[in-house]
């Protein structure tokens, strides 16, 4: 019997970690190869995560809800053992839950060491948005920032390492006096940063309201207006245009064009490949910023605002939409608003 590693997929070039959603399957349960073993959820898509091997499920180390960094070993299967195989007894705890200990005896001292690569360089160097943002609400250096231990893929700092750190500075700054006097003031790099790790809300609500919980893709979608604050400074241009002659072409041509593609032609294929037409004379404006360099993207995709029944909006993307003339567009713009 050998047990085959599952780790958590890769789902796109910009994914460094993914929420599970749903184990489909139980430790004991048999599943076949590519059969789907849990569900998950990135920034950017939901999937289905398929098993790499034929056997027994063996171990699931982590649970509903948890956030996994990309490449993490996530389950293990038993290949070649059969479906009578006893299920162990117990799902192994994952690795970080020392919380009984610390229930049963005041926590050492040494808990509020925040924890340091030896050559002094913590992590990869690399810091997404996200970290970057929660750095900035928690009033963390950039120096103190390289530092912290970074447990993602190729040493990145995940959004679950701050965490940790955010948490263990705030342990540091609650212990008694006496304690404190004993460590090295190492554990709280500033004075200053006595504070709690999750501010209060600025409004407390009043009078005949009702609070509603955010579904997970609203606070996806609130956690993105931040991080690109945080990411890029916002301007908005204002230029009017006489949509006249489109108006009057559209009225004039949408039932030929109908009746010739099939497809309904409304303006915001119009726009979309006004749009192409302009990116494609000043190409500068298909780029973005990383640190010093500009990284000019070749391809021309662009997003198309799209309502859902529940309320929120997604941004379904039109890939190549420089290769495609008006119909084709048309019939995406079409096809992406009915899914």
């Amino acid at each position: 019997m050998a047990l085959v590693d599952l780790v958590m997929p890769k789902m796109g070039e910009s994914i460094m970690e993914a929420t599970i959603l749903k184990w489909t399957k139980n430790i004991g349960d048999t599943i076949n190869m590519d059969e789907t073993l849990l569900e998950i959820a990135t920034d950017k898509v939901d999937s289905e995560v398929p098993s790499t091997a034929a056997g027994v499920v063996k171990e699931i180390l982590f649970k509903v809800d948890d956030v996994v960094p990309v490449g993490t070993i996530i389950a293990r299967i038993e290949s070649g053992a059969s479906a009578s195989t006893p299920a162990p007894t117990a799902t192994p705890a994952p690795v970080a839950a020392p919380a009984p200990v610390a229930a049963s005896a005041p926590p050492p001292p040494t808990v509020v060491n925040i924890p340091k690569a030896a050559d002094g360089k913590a992590n990869s160097g690399f810091f997404s948005p996200l970290v970057l943002n929660i750095a900035a609400q928690e009033n963390i250096s950039m120096q103190e920032l390289q530092n912290i231990v970074g447990t993602g893929a190729e040493g990145r700092l995940s959004k679950k390492d701050i965490l940790n750190y955010v948490a263990h500075r705030a342990t540091a700054t609650s212990t008694p006096a006496a304690a404190t006097v004993a460590q090295p003031t190492v554990s709280t790099p500033t004075p200053t940063m006595e504070v709690a790790s999750t501010p209060a809300p600025s409004v407390a609500p009043s009078g005949n309201v009702e609070i509603i919980e955010m579904d997970r893709m609203r606070k996806l979608i609130a956690d993105h207006m931040v991080r690109s604050k945080a990411t890029s400074p916002h301007v908005t241009s204002f230029t009017e245009a006489d949509l006249t002659n489109i108006v009057n072409w559209r009225n004039k041509n949408k039932t030929a064009f109908e009746k010739k593609y099939g497809e309904k032609i409304t303006f915001t294929p119009i726009f979309i490949e006004a749009v192409v037409n302009a990116i494609k004379k000043f190409p500068m404006i298909n780029c973005s910023v990383d640190g010093t360099n500009i990284i000019l993207k070749k391809d021309i995709n662009i997003g198309m605002a799209a309502a859902l029944p529940s309320g929120n909006l997604i941004v379904p993307v039109i890939k190549n939409a420089d290769t495609k003339n008006l119909f084709g567009i048309t019939k995406e713009v079409n096809a992406l608003a009915n899914a």
